[in-house]
């Protein structure tokens, strides 16, 4: 057998090991954007790029007040959700070239949800022939940009975009 070595993932598999607490109440209260990845804060929501993601760019938003309740959000939560996922969509359109998305929701452990006690909405940009042989060989998944670089791009992406 093969072996693909990728030793830098050892940090997070660690890491999620040990995440007490939950990520999008934590996170945004540390005001460590770039430690946290933290790209964007609105008044309601906030975007922020997943440290495990499935693709390059893989963003997720979410609302600040801690809530599983999708039918619960208030008028304005909703429509900031929507809102920066238009958004995101548009700024990895122009800053990573993306071609298409998955944007989508796992509500509840049983749908899927890592996190299933804080609603998030996951917006994972798609390229065509991003899908490669090691997921089919190897049951691995291969990002071609380290997350702080990905961060460095899309956090300019986020800044020019609200000057607009």
């Amino acid at each position: 057998m093969r072996q693909l070595w990728a030793p830098w993932r050892i940090r997070y598999i660690l890491e999620a090991d040990k995440v007490g607490g939950c990520i999008f109440c934590d996170k945004p209260k540390e005001n460590e954007d770039k430690r946290n990845l933290i790209l964007y804060r609105g008044r309601k929501c906030f975007v922020m790029m997943n440290k495990f993601p499935y693709n390059n760019g893989h963003l997720m938003v979410a609302p600040y007040r801690h809530t599983a309740d999708l039918a619960g959000l208030s008028p304005e939560e909703r429509e900031e959700l929507m809102a920066l996922a238009g958004m995101s969509v548009e700024i990895l359109e122009r800053v990573l070239s993306a071609q298409g998305f998955n944007i989508g929701m796992n509500l509840g452990r049983v749908a899927g949800a890592g996190i299933d006690q804080h609603l998030h909405l996951h917006v994972v940009p798609r390229w065509n022939g991003d899908t490669n042989f090691m997921p089919i060989l190897g049951d691995v998944k291969v990002i071609s940009e380290a997350l702080e670089e990905t961060y460095r791009k899309l956090r300019s992406g986020f800044e020019d975009f609200t000057r607009r």
